[in-house]
């Protein structure tokens, strides 16, 4: 599917009515209320193309790729290298720096492994000595891998601390990432507070000793312009399941000439040139980490969710989310007890808020919620740090994306205010 659109002007309501036609989950009830789902953060919904995509080529063309001669099979290895040709374009990268995997936790551990089984010699050889750096704002998935990965190796673990307010520390960069450090992890934008990270600045403090630079995308490819380049990164990773697309498939970029250096993760079949009794010569990348059979109807299905998300425009989106951020912000701070994590009404955020409602547990929050058609997510959000740092077990998070509405985050506030009642917080 191929759609140009030319206008730039922000997200009407018109055209919000027509997205949700889009989204048949959208129709439904819960519990006797219409569904308002804010919880896109953990997993998206899927627009009718994206569904009618995978359906179509499992339908018609569904066969193993890079492995037969057949029609089917050569249609079907066309349909999945012109996805990734796609997913290439949409980060402003090369297609052969696209690397599939079966979901960004995939892809951060593919990496934080390849870089354990560097032979000696290697730019990615860790050893005591050498420090690993990441956040207090990251998901677990781009935590533990290089915490272990610093086990396994002797390395260090360090990371940027946040203040009270949720936001990085940058005044100890210096300390911190230091001609030691080898490598810098950080989340384009936290999953919990929803803060946009100084990119630039962290990465240039990363390069200027000589570290290796990886970015998780995840909550930011499926909601802001993202070019991988520009923004002069080592790797990045992200899932299809939050931009529209299906479960099951994830995406690994890295520099190409990074990639050529590091060795396989997984070995078996489609990843390998030659093998005899003895020893086995691997593919060049990105097949080399592409073991074993293919996500192919989901990568199709990927690429299909980014045409649609272009044809809206992710500037167009961006905008329309940071508008319900705000909203969802400045609405929970008009109600006694609530508490929003992070930077205040008014500092820049992604269209969501992570807040606690004193005296009332995030998961009988989520719940009442929930008994008024509104979904949210409630826990710690695989965040335990960052909410341990900031007072809090858990936390309820209230999240956008292109198909919601105003309506939708007034009720959300509504909803809440109503359950400071319910739980006698105003008895």
């Amino acid at each position: 599917m191929t759609i140009t659109r030319t206008t730039r002007e922000p997200l009407t309501a018109a055209d919000l009515t027509s997205i949700r036609k889009d989204f048949p989950i959208l129709s439904r009830e819960v519990n006797g209320h219409p569904l308002a789902y804010l919880d896109s953060g953990a997993t998206s919904h899927k627009p009718r193309v994206v569904l009618d995509v995978e359906r179509a080529f499992l339908e018609t063309e569904n066969s193993a790729v890079h492995r037969g001669a057949h029609t089917l099979a050569a249609e079907a290895t066309e349909l999945f290298e012109d996805a990734r040709a796609r997913v290439a374009r949409f980060i402003g990268a090369r297609d052969d720096e696209v690397v599939w995997t079966s979901n960004a936790t995939t892809a951060a551990n593919l990496l934080a492994y390849a870089i354990g089984n560097a032979m000696p010699g290697s730019p990615f050889t860790l050893g005591p000595g050498d420090e690993i750096v990441a956040t207090e704002l990251e998901h677990h998935a781009n935590l533990i891998p290089w915490q272990q990965l610093a086990a396994r190796t002797g390395a260090t673990f360090r990371y940027i601390p946040i203040d009270d307010d949720g936001a990085l520390r940058l005044e100890l960069l210096p300390e911190i990432i230091t001609e030691r450090t080898r490598i810098l992890a950080f989340a384009h934008v936290s999953n919990v507070l929803g803060t946009i990270a100084p990119v630039a600045e962290l990465v240039a403090a990363a390069h200027r000793v000589g570290a290796l630079v990886v970015l998780d995308a995840c909550q930011s490819a499926p909601h802001l312009p993202l070019n991988v380049t520009a923004l002069d990164v080592d790797f990045a990773f992200f899932s299809g399941h939050k931009m529209l697309g299906p479960t099951g498939i994830g995406v690994l970029w890295g520099r190409r000439a990074l990639l050529a250096e590091l060795p396989p993760f997984l070995t078996g079949g489609s990843m390998i040139t030659t093998v005899t009794m003895e020893k086995a010569e691997f593919l060049p990348p990105p097949q080399r980490f592409e073991a074993g059979t293919q996500p192919v109807s989901q990568a199709i299905a990927l690429a299909a969710a980014i045409d649609y998300l272009e044809h809206w425009g992710l500037d167009r989106i961006a905008a329309h989310e940071h508008a319900l951020g705000a909203a969802m912000v400045a609405g929970l701070h008009t109600i006694d007890g609530v508490r929003v994590l992070g930077a205040g009404s008014g500092a820049p955020r992604a269209g969501l808020a992570a807040f606690v409602l004193e005296g009332v547990h995030a998961h009988d929050l989520g719940q009442f919620l929930d008994d008024r058609g509104i979904a949210v997510r409630v826990g710690h959000h695989c965040a335990q740090p960052l909410h341990r740092r900031l007072g809090t077990t858990a936390s309820t998070r209230a999240s956008s994306y292109l198909y919601t509405t105003p309506g939708e985050v007034a009720r959300l506030v509504e909803g809440v205010a109503a359950a400071t009642t319910f739980f006698g917080r105003n008895g």
